[in-house]
């Protein structure tokens, strides 16, 4: 039976953070359901693009509309191997979600793999579960990186950063890094 990992995603989340892995870990084999809170699997959510263009941070401009696969009341961490959190505007308003913070600290208590890139480092820091950790995040989440005791690691926009079974990333440049990374921790040959 393939291995089961759970997205947990918003509105406005980042379209390259959410699709790419969606559809790059589905072919490797694993089965991915992605979820949002209040929403039920065929439901959909919208998705942002941000782009890097020479300003002082990123443009955000309207992406594709993405359709769940699975209900957020419906699921059971139990029955997932490995958690992503996906970047963008949604982790500033799952982060709030009381029931988000308790499924994102049963994977981390459970010590199953958790990738997260971008903004995806608030939702980990408002769990609590990046303490004492090497993080990477978009640059712009660092000081919630600090502030949540993990060590925030600067690195290219197209790196990743595995510590233990935590593997994050700045950015949808570094999917390749990161995925990669996610795999190796996932035990993908």
């Amino acid at each position: 039976m393939a291995q089961r990992i759970l997205i947990i995603c918003g509105d406005y989340v980042e379209d390259y953070e959410l699709m790419v892995p969606f559809q790059a870990l589905q072919a490797m084999g694993y089965t991915v359901d992605a979820v949002c809170p209040g929403k039920q699997a065929g439901e959909q959510i919208k998705t942002a693009i941000h782009d890097f263009e020479g300003a002082q941070t990123y443009s955000e401009k309207p992406g594709h509309n993405f359709t769940l696969n699975a209900s957020f009341d419906q699921i059971d961490a139990a029955n997932y191997q490995a958690l992503l959190v996906p970047g963008g505007r949604a982790p500033e308003y799952l982060r709030l979600d009381a029931q988000v913070l308790r499924l994102v600290r049963h994977f981390a208590d459970t010590g199953k793999p958790i990738a997260a890139i971008c903004h995806g480092a608030q939702l980990l820091a408002a769990a609590d579960v990046i303490r004492g950790r090497k993080v990477s995040a978009y640059p712009a989440c660092a000081p919630e990186v600090r502030l949540a005791g993990a060590e925030y690691i600067e690195i290219a926009v197209t790196a990743a950063v595995t510590d233990g079974r935590l593997v994050t990333a700045p950015a949808w440049p570094a999917h390749p890094a990161w995925l990669a990374q996610f795999a190796a921790v996932l035990g993908a040959p």
